[in-house]
């Protein structure tokens, strides 16, 4: 299934091949040459109790959109009619506990409202590239965003920021990097993602991690809670950031998915990674 969260064009699924299979699966259909998209997923069964399906990224991340994609899918699939609303937990590797998603029908589109993970930490960073200007890293349990107050977007800038990324990927045990280059004049967001296990460093149309990262962000550096819309190269996001004594206590994502096209793809050949 080709779902569209945002543009951040997201591939869902569903095999009998093993686990071993999902990585060299993923690499050939999120091709330009094969189905292409950004990333990829698998529709698994889930296993904690409460929980209505199961989601595992061909690299281990966690995906916000595809969560999202996820729960428009499942909504599909139980004919949720229009103006229609369904609660889904989801359970998804790369955080702890159960994501909870809500979604409502509005003709061909699916509105999703995400609880993202709380990150684990907030702190100062120095921006890649030694630019000027405010930046940190919003940690999670399994990924690392960076996010960097800039304006910047030309050739060297974005060099810059994937060579932070890569660099970052190396030296940390996490299963994602992003780099979340946000204009604050403008409230726009240009997100970079990279994932190690796959060896993927993109520029994505939209990042719902990394748009919730900056959420965490914001609320962490005015110490106050925050809603704001985040406009990216997609499309806009909500973004719910709650803040108390104790810091960031709770972050939702909403966007839009629209579900593109459904059918089989035919590999000639599937790498067994072990």
């Amino acid at each position: 299934m080709k779902l569209d969260p945002t543009q951040n064009m997201t591939l869902l699924v569903r095999t009998d091949h093993p686990q071993e299979a999902h990585l060299g699966i993923a690499r050939q259909i999120m091709a330009y040459q094969h189905v292409h998209a950004e990333q990829v997923g698998f529709v698994v069964r889930p296993t904690a109790p409460g929980a209505d399906v199961g989601l595992r990224m061909a690299g281990g991340e966690f995906c916000g959109n595809a969560c999202m994609a996820l729960a428009a899918l499942v909504a599909a699939e139980r004919g949720l009619g229009g103006g229609g609303v369904l609660d889904l937990a989801l359970e998804v590797r790369g955080t702890d506990g159960l994501v909870r998603c809500r979604v409502l029908r509005h003709a061909d589109e699916y509105v999703c409202e995400t609880a993202m993970p709380v990150p684990l930490s907030l702190e100062p960073a120095v921006a890649p590239g030694g630019w000027g200007g405010n930046c940190a890293y919003v940690r999670y349990s399994d990924s690392l965003h960076v996010v960097v107050e800039t304006a910047r977007l030309d050739a060297a800038a974005r060099r810059e920021a994937e060579s932070a990324a890569v660099r970052l990927g190396a030296e940390r045990a996490v299963s994602l990097v992003g780099v979340m280059l946000y204009d604050p004049d403008h409230g726009s967001l240009t997100p970079l993602v990279h994932v190690p296990l796959l060896g993927t460093t993109v520029w994505e149309r939209g990042c719902g991690s990394g748009a919730a990262a900056l959420g965490a962000y914001l609320a962490w550096k005015n110490r106050a809670s925050v809603t704001t819309r985040v406009v990216q190269p997609g499309g806009a996001v909500r973004v719910s950031a709650h803040h108390a004594r104790t810091g960031v206590t709770g972050v939702e994502v909403e966007g839009t998915v629209r579900i593109v096209a459904e059918g089989k793809a035919y590999l000639h050949s599937i790498e067994v990674v072990r």
